[in-house]
């Protein structure tokens, strides 16, 4: 962030729900190995562990800031809500170029929730019991 804007260039929001247990989710997230899956341009250092509430990381690399997964749990499940606040690092960028980074993030955000959705899922509708969907 410059030291005359107060707001990051890049602040991305995401909601997902996902029909499992937040402590389902805050496993997808534990290993720190999964976050340059994820996240492969980043380096995020964890400076709050909420357990089964989620995790909040300074960020480092292709962009500068902090990036949060907060796990709420609704009903059956868990929403996943994504936060990033950062900078793109390198050179100075054109409001397009923004905008199309912006976007890229959000999507890759999106592309993240939906995946751990169908493999945590596993097929499970909200309102089934976990395990119920699958006939043996």
């Amino acid at each position: 962030m410059s030291a005359t804007e107060d707001a990051p260039t890049l602040d991305i929001v995401d909601e997902t729900f996902l029909a499992v247990p937040p402590s389902t989710v805050a496993a997808a997230f534990a290993d720190p190995r999964s976050w340059s899956l994820y996240w492969p341009d980043l380096v995020l250092e964890v400076y709050t562990d909420r357990g089964d509430e989620g995790l909040r990381w300074t960020v480092r690399g292709a962009l500068v800031g902090t990036m949060e997964v907060w796990l709420e749990p609704v009903l059956d499940g868990t929403i996943l809500h994504y936060f990033l606040r950062a900078d793109p690092t390198g050179p100075r960028r054109t409001p397009r170029q923004l905008r199309v980074e912006r976007d890229r993030r959000a999507r890759a955000a999106k592309a993240i929730a939906l995946e751990l959705k169908d493999v945590l899922e596993d097929g499970r509708e909200p309102g089934v019991p976990p395990g119920a969907h699958i006939q043996s």
